[in-house]
């Protein structure tokens, strides 16, 4: 489990492909001096919100292996040497909770539509897809590639979150341009719910 609150922001090392085209995985190695400081084989590690597995960890970089559903699924297809990305280890029981519960499972994918800088923080709206849009609602929480943010305004098709200068500073989000995909997680109480309901008949 993850809490959305980034703790570095990494660089991609290097992509390659495993597997060949039948495959179609990757392994990634990334370059994190301080979310490998404690890493070892079989950690976890958020990598723009997608959790993956430690593989190797040393001087400061770490390699994972990811799936091609995964690749699919999320924008780490997108990343190329020299990417930055956000980093965040899985949480620790005796820590703070300073985000929200984030299980670094995206949902899907958005685009960012457009930003507009403001004098203390800057408000930037994203595509949402149909299949996520219940989920979202105003003044709830979402995860945008690993960070925990709260929605500022949400309609059918786009939410629209105010980044502040520690977020535009220290994450990916604030260099993320109109056209970047970004990775999107829910909040997951949302969807337990849905279940729950659904399975009384509740919701259609």
């Amino acid at each position: 489990m993850f809490t959305g609150i980034v703790e570095e922001l990494g660089e991609v090392v290097a992509v390659t492909p495993v597997g060949g085209p039948a495959g179609g995985a990757a392994r990634i190695t990334l370059h994190g001096p301080l979310v490998t400081s404690d890493a070892a084989h079989g950690d976890s590690i958020a990598v723009n919100g997608v959790c993956l597995t430690v593989t190797e960890a040393a001087d400061g970089r770490f390699t994972a292996d990811v799936m091609r559903e995964t690749l699919d699924r999320s924008s780490l297809g997108d990343l190329t040497p020299g990417a930055p990305v956000n980093l965040e280890r899985a949480a620790r029981v005796d820590g703070r909770l300073g985000g929200h519960i984030v299980q670094g499972h995206v949902d899907g994918t958005g685009t960012v539509l457009d930003r507009t800088p403001g004098e203390h923080w800057e408000t930037v709206r994203v595509a949402l897809p149909p299949t996520l849009a219940r989920y979202v609602v105003e003044k709830g929480s979402i995860t945008v590639d690993g960070v925990s943010l709260t929605v500022a305004a949400v309609d059918d098709d786009a939410f629209t979150v105010a980044l502040i200068p520690t977020t535009l500073a220290a994450t990916t989000l604030g260099r993320a341009a109109p056209g970047t995909r970004v990775n999107l997680e829910v909040d997951v109480v949302a969807k337990y719910v849905e279940r729950l309901l659904a399975s009384r008949g509740a919701v259609a």
